[in-house]
């Protein structure tokens, strides 16, 4: 696992703003104006190492469900999370019935140490596009005899067309005020579902109608499949959320969702799988972990009202945002394994139930938490491309 300098495409912005990265150049909530895509750098591995990130995403998430399963019993969790009690059969029902669309890892690594997951960002997960789109196009135009662990376009068309009848109706939504990468990803998830034979209808959420308990769209046509970019803690503390649970939609992401893209898993996995390599320790409180630990609001995202103690003192926080209020996980420190001068996250995706690819945000030295100043790096794998019916037997072997 090597950071490797490279050149930049000349009109790569524009290019990757043509592919649907229209954040390419901008920040969420930066002070500088540092582009959020950057290909002056990009990061080599061997197969052996994508073989290995590929290997504990699958047992990741096979444990994240089981602790999810866990969770839907616990009834101190569960209020701890703040989740009405109205919900709790439907979370017990969905972890057993329901299928789902995607979710992301966050995992630190050296390239040869236990791969170590920081959490799994399960519901509405950032960083879809630039991972399986624009880094796709980099590689092909860069890199275009090297391979890259992407094969999260496929698994998208697969997964959709395993769960969609033909000619079937899709609604996709966000909040109308969310930022532009919500939208995005609202806008492709909609292109693998025309390309998986679907029939996509994107909206804003609030555009969602209810008439005598049936979810209608626009033009009163009926929602029966409903992709939301737009967070089940969001909607379980609203009106909707009881009747979103009641209809007879079927949600993407499901409402399980809540308690495997909560931090409260983080501890449940812990619990349930003592120093397991691919783990860091993590508790409802610090106690345990000495002087050097992190705190993780339970619904936060993008850092946000996260918190690195080291030696007993507060050294980095971002704001609360989104997270006032909220209870929090304290998960050991475990400082980011440096190249060069940069520090990066790996994203491992799962797609339908399976790893699926690998996107990369770094940040400078120095910096201790990763947040919406992080850029999206893209990588290659030192090794021939594979065949697109290779890749396909892959997937076919996975169904």
């Amino acid at each position: 696992m090597i950071r490797l300098p490279q050149n930049p495409r000349p009109d790569a912005y524009r290019l990757v703003e043509e592919e649907g990265l229209a954040y390419a150049r901008e920040r969420n909530d930066g002070a500088d104006d540092l582009p959020y895509w950057f290909e002056g750098a990009a990061y080599r591995f061997t197969e052996a190492q994508i073989d290995e990130l590929e290997r504990v995403t699958n047992e990741l998430h096979a444990m994240a469900m089981h602790a999810t399963r866990v969770m839907c019993h616990d009834r101190e969790t569960l209020l701890k999370l703040g989740i009405p009690e109205y919900a709790w059969p439907y979370l017990r029902k969905s972890v057993e019935e329901n299928w789902s669309i995607y979710g992301r890892f966050d995992v630190l690594w050296d390239g040869s140490s236990p791969p170590k997951m920081l959490e799994y960002n399960a519901d509405t997960p950032a960083a879809l596009v630039e991972t399986a789109v624009t880094q796709w196009s980099w590689l092909e135009t860069v890199q275009p005899e090297r391979d890259q662990w992407n094969m999260l376009h496929e698994r998208l068309v697969r997964t959709w067309q395993k769960h969609l009848r033909a000619n079937e109706f899709v609604h996709l939504v966000a909040g109308v005020a969310e930022p532009l990468e919500d939208w995005n990803t609202v806008a492709y998830l909609a292109d693998t579902v025309r390309e998986a034979g679907g029939r996509p209808i994107t909206l804003p959420i609030d555009q969602l109608g209810l008439k005598g308990g049936q979810f209608v769209g626009l033009e009163n046509d009926p929602v029966t499949t409903c992709f939301a970019m737009y967070p089940w803690e969001w909607m379980l503390a609203e009106d909707f959320g009881r009747s979103a649970l009641e209809s007879k939609v079927t949600w993407l992401e499901p409402v399980h969702k809540v308690l495997t893209g909560s931090k409260a898993l983080l501890a449940t996995m812990w619990e349930l799988y003592p120093d397991h390599p691919n783990l860091l320790p993590a508790y409802w409180s610090p106690e345990k972990l000495g002087r050097n630990y992190v705190v993780k609001p339970v619904h936060g995202w993008e850092g946000a009202g996260a918190s690195v103690v080291l030696n007993g003192e507060v050294r980095a926080s971002v704001a609360q945002k989104h997270t006032e209020g909220q209870a929090a996980i304290y998960q050991m420190y475990q400082e980011i394994p440096r190249i060069g001068d940069c520090l990066p996250v790996l994203g491992t995706w799962v797609i339908g139930g399976h790893a699926a690819g690998l996107g990369i945000r770094e940040t400078d030295s120095g910096r201790l938490i990763t947040d919406t100043q992080a850029r999206f790096v893209p990588h290659f794998i030192d090794a021939p491309r594979s065949h697109p019916d290779q890749v396909q037997s892959w997937i076919d072997q996975d169904q």
